[in-house]
């Protein structure tokens, strides 16, 4: 199918729309619609919160019943399944709409093309595939999940310009600005949780909660997630002062008096397997799946940053990098083995370098991903 110029824009347009939903949607994704008919948009919607109208069902309320014979634009296949919400693709044929347009196939098994089929069994005509790259990159988080059960992993860390995130004392606060920092808050609004490990909860007491109230998370704040594989997390710690849930991973070499403890404070402790090294975080990626997390943020020391990037399981790696100097003997940002030569370096590619504040943010991809 040959899509021409009002088609991109009347898509584009749609996917504008569906970043509306960019910190309210989760789990579900950010969804636009646009319906069109003798080249004037005659409705439009987009998906808000998870148990609300789809951005179909919106934008067919607007249009009423002038939507008989116009063509829609969806960012996402249209739903053919029943879930919190009627399925969309019934409704779209209910509708009487002529042409469906859609940006990228759901990778939801209950739908998987079920959608699409669903319409043009109904002989409406259907065409996927327009700025299909634009709406899967909108929806990274939800794709990574169903396609490859488990989470878009973001790994961030703070660092000094010599790659070091604390003096050897651990003193840490602050290597980076408060422009930095503040855009940290915009990372968390738009991830699922929020994970880290018992050692850096220990030392920093962080409370790993959203408190900018520009983002729009206040009746689904992300979940923060600890691995502890002992349950050494004290019942007093800030994690439990801010709303959300608190996941507590730990192994069966927890003790259960204190499982006990936690539980009453509020945690979500869940055991799982254990490993010699303790918890398996491709396990642990596995389970946040099944939570339905789509995006985790993982904002720990460099003992667990580098264990999820020696173990494939980065997607993303975002380093916020001070003017700052601190020497030789203070914290390196990452454990990692040296190489015996310069080829077997690991390496990774700059996607973006943006200024914020006087530091930098690096956004890098592992070099294979």
């Amino acid at each position: 199918m040959a899509f021409d110029r009002s088609d991109y824009l009347y898509m584009a347009r749609a996917l504008q729309l569906a970043r509306r939903g960019l910190y309210s949607t989760r789990p579900n994704p950010r969804v636009g619609c646009v319906i069109v008919k003798a080249g004037v948009v005659i409705g439009e919607g987009f998906h808000y919160r998870a148990g609300e109208a789809h951005a179909e069902i919106g934008a067919l309320a607007r249009a009423g019943a002038a939507a008989c014979g116009a063509t829609a634009y969806v960012t996402l296949e249209p739903c053919s399944h029943f879930g919190r919400t009627p399925p969309c693709a019934e409704a779209l044929i209910k509708a009487g709409i002529a042409r469906v347009v859609y940006a990228v196939d759901d990778p939801n098994p209950r739908v998987a093309g079920g959608g699409a089929a669903r319409v043009r069994a109904a002989g409406i005509a259907c065409f996927g595939g327009l700025l299909a790259d634009e709406a899967r990159a909108l929806n990274r988080g939800f794709f990574c999940r169903h396609t490859h059960q488990r989470p878009y992993v973001t790994v961030k860390l703070g660092m000094s310009l010599d790659g070091k995130v604390a003096l050897a004392s651990g003193e840490s606060q602050w290597i980076t600005g408060p422009e930095a920092r503040a855009d940290v808050q915009r990372l968390r609004a738009l991830s699922g949780a929020v994970l880290t490990g018992v050692g850096t909860v220990l030392a920093d007491d962080p409370g790993l909660d959203v408190r900018d109230p520009r983002f729009d998370i206040a009746d689904r704040p992300p979940a923060r997630v600890v691995l502890d594989s002992r349950l050494r997390v004290s019942p007093a710690a800030r994690l439990f002062t801010a709303a959300g849930a608190v996941h507590l991973l730990t192994t069966p070499a927890a003790s259960a008096e204190r499982v006990v403890v936690l539980r009453a404070r509020g945690a979500l402790v869940d055991v799982l397997p254990a490993e010699a090294a303790g918890l398996n975080l491709a396990v642990v990626l596995g389970h946040l799946a099944a939570l339905e997390i789509n995006d985790v943020l993982v904002e720990a020391g460099p003992t667990l940053a580098s264990a999820f990037l020696a173990a494939g399981l980065v997607d993303e790696l975002i380093l916020y990098v001070a003017p700052v100097l601190l020497g030789a003997a203070a914290r390196p940002a990452f454990l990692w083995p040296t190489p015996a030569r310069l080829a077997d370096a690991a390496r990774l590619a700059i996607v973006e370098t943006v200024a914020v504040g006087a530091d930098q943010r690096l956004t890098l991809r592992p070099a294979l991903a």
